[in-house]
């Protein structure tokens, strides 16, 4: 049985009698990825605020390592890691000064400075000013910062948002080794192919409440359409039900034409999500 690391009852957050989150309610296990999902505007980054203390909600309970948020001392923060969307970095120092910065806040010794770089490959990056990094680099400095300690939890909101792929496959090749390590990760996204490939579970996040929550392959398989399509060495399709007369059917076709390929009609997540909310991932 899993060990729940975070759990949310029934959050509810309004701004100016603007309903941002309603009866908000899921938990994450110790160990994996979570991903939180959902277009701009649902939800996810004022989540993140609530479970970081940086807003109290309306109503509801947030328990994080079985303590109400509330009442959990100051030093627990040593255990966790944000990536927010205003995190940032000290532009006039060097990417050695600002991770030595945060290794003096966090009291690590001097060696992790040097691990982190190698971490997120900016060892020969070490003297140049913040300033002059590109946006990749910037963001892939941060996340050293935040997580060069170490964190049993790790909040990131859209970590890799505007970054182009090389450097975004970059940032989910470091999420991994650090989930490996044992960093349970939770993670905000409107990028559904990002989510599918590295996250656990996901939850889908509509207009302030959840509508779905699964493994992405569990709401692939609830999703899918009752066919199968097969491809045939003659250049026809043929389009069957996963029934006992549909599999009658394909067994006549490539009787006389081979089979080349057969696929099933699996969505994806943005299809699941489109399905379920009626709105595009924008």
């Amino acid at each position: 049985m899993a060990d729940t690391l975070l759990t949310v009852r029934g959050i509810r957050k309004t701004f100016g009698g603007a309903t941002a989150l309603d009866s908000l309610s899921f938990i994450v296990n110790k160990g994996e990825i979570f991903g939180f999902l959902g277009p701009s505007g649902a939800g996810k980054t004022t989540t993140i605020k609530l479970l970081t203390r940086q807003l109290r909600a309306d109503e509801g309970e947030i328990t994080l390592f079985g303590q109400e948020i509330s009442s959990l001392p100051q030093r627990i923060y040593d255990d966790i890691g944000v990536l927010s969307d205003n995190s940032g970095l000290y532009e006039r120092l060097t990417v050695q000064e600002n991770l030595a910065l945060f290794a003096e806040l966090m009291r690590l010794p001097s060696g992790k400075i040097d691990e982190a770089l190698e971490a997120v490959d900016l060892k020969d990056a070490r003297k140049k000013p913040g300033k002059s990094l590109s946006r990749g680099m910037k963001q892939r400095l941060m996340l050293a910062c935040v997580t060069m300690h170490s964190p049993k939890l790790l909040f990131l909101d859209e970590p890799t948002a505007s970054l182009d792929p090389g450097t975004s496959m970059h940032i989910h090749r470091l999420l991994r080794k650090l989930n490996a390590e044992g960093t349970t990760i939770f993670l905000t996204t409107h990028n559904m192919e990002e989510a599918d490939k590295l996250c656990n579970r996901v939850a889908f996040l509509n207009h302030g409440h959840i509508v779905a929550c699964d493994t992405p392959d569990a709401l692939k398989l609830t999703h899918a359409r009752d066919e199968v399509v097969a491809r045939l060495s003659g250049g026809s399709r043929l389009t069957v039900n996963k029934s006992a007369e549909g599999i009658r059917r394909l067994a006549e076709a490539i009787e006389h034409d081979p089979l080349l390929t057969l696929h099933s009609s699996e969505p994806n997540l943005e299809d699941i999500f489109l399905k379920l909310t009626g709105r595009e991932l924008t």
